[in-house]
């Protein structure tokens, strides 16, 4: 993973307590611009708009272990936009299942999910 592309990172898992005006609330602390929920933390990153939304983009989602995301939540902004079919299969080639939606409604899923001990990890972009 390439530093300047996920500089920051807050490790574990933490439920999104809010979001809007650009960023996310999460683990006590405030963060402007898109981030990256996987179970081993919370990263920065640098997507701005869907089609930033690549499998290389995605590298920490294929990082994890086998196994620990079952469902992928994406939030591409205001509106929901889908993913390319690319994206679609090498995430199904590697066990999860990718769930694009507005921003609003992926942060809120997951961190109803992640209170429920499922297998998830979110991709969201920062809505203005």
């Amino acid at each position: 993973m390439s530093e300047a592309k996920y500089a920051g990172f807050l490790p574990g898992a933490h439920v999104i307590e809010g979001y809007g005006a650009g960023g996310f609330r999460f683990g006590g602390m405030s963060h402007r611009g898109a981030i990256l929920a996987v179970p081993s933390g919370i990263y920065a990153w640098s997507a701005i708009d869907p089609s930033d939304i690549t499998i290389e983009a995605l590298g920490p989602v294929f990082a994890e272990k086998p196994g620990l995301i079952e469902h992928l939540l994406i939030g591409t902004g205001r509106e929901m936009v889908p993913i390319s079919a690319a994206l679609r299969q090498r995430l199904r080639a590697a066990g999860i299942r990718a769930e694009p939606m507005q921003t609003g409604a992926a942060a809120r899923t997951y961190s109803i999910l992640l209170g429920e001990k499922r297998r998830v990890a979110a991709a969201l972009l920062a809505a203005p």
